[in-house]
């Protein structure tokens, strides 16, 4: 039995385009009835993998909607509390600003200041975020380096804040003044939006 070449060719059609709107498509769980299959836009450039949309650096959200850096800068003051193991507790303002056009690029100001051993004199930390997760990335600083990561927690009710564990290595003494960095039995440093 011969099949019309029209017929094969609009079979053919038809199965591919449903394969392809199934491999781009969530799956939609809410009925109990039938699984519901619907498309995914994600944005940004972000690709729909394994029913969810994985968002490239610089954004999150379930479609990609939302820049990350947004959390860390909208309020641009931070007031930090913390306790070093080389220093008693003190409270003190910092301020969060985007590098220039980076969506996951941050500048410091102030991090560190009522300890300064070095001259006071220094440009601004670069950190790094990546989601909830902010990193400073070891770096220099006049006499030594500083180093140390920490995870946004928002808070609906209130302000939200920032867990920040890092240590300050003081190349000319040999001593490290550690916020729960290298010893989590030590305080974290707390940032709290203003």
């Amino acid at each position: 039995m011969r099949f019309p070449f029209k017929t094969v060719t609009l079979s053919v059609i038809i199965v591919s385009l449903v394969a392809i709107n199934y491999i781009a498509c969530n799956k939609d769980n809410t009925t109990t009835s039938k699984t519901i299959i619907k498309c995914v836009s994600c944005a940004n450039g972000g690709s729909c993998i394994n029913d969810t949309c994985r968002c490239p650096a610089g954004f999150e959200g379930t479609s990609c909607q939302t820049e990350s850096i947004i959390k860390f800068t909208e309020s641009f003051n931070w007031e930090v509390t913390e306790s070093g193991s080389l220093t008693g507790a003190d409270q003190y303002n910092i301020n969060i600003e985007q590098n220039g056009t980076s969506l996951t690029t941050v500048l410091i100001y102030g991090l560190y200041s009522p300890y300064y051993f070095f001259s006071g004199s220094e440009g601004p930390l670069t950190a790094n975020i990546n989601g909830d997760s902010i990193f400073i990335p070891s770096q220099a600083i006049d006499s030594g380096y500083i180093v140390g990561k920490g995870i946004y927690i928002p808070n609906t009710s209130g302000s939200s804040s920032i867990r920040f564990r890092y240590q300050v290595t003081n190349t000319v003494t040999g001593t490290t003044n550690d916020f729960g960095y290298a010893n989590p039995a030590n305080s974290p440093s707390i940032w709290t939006q203003n």
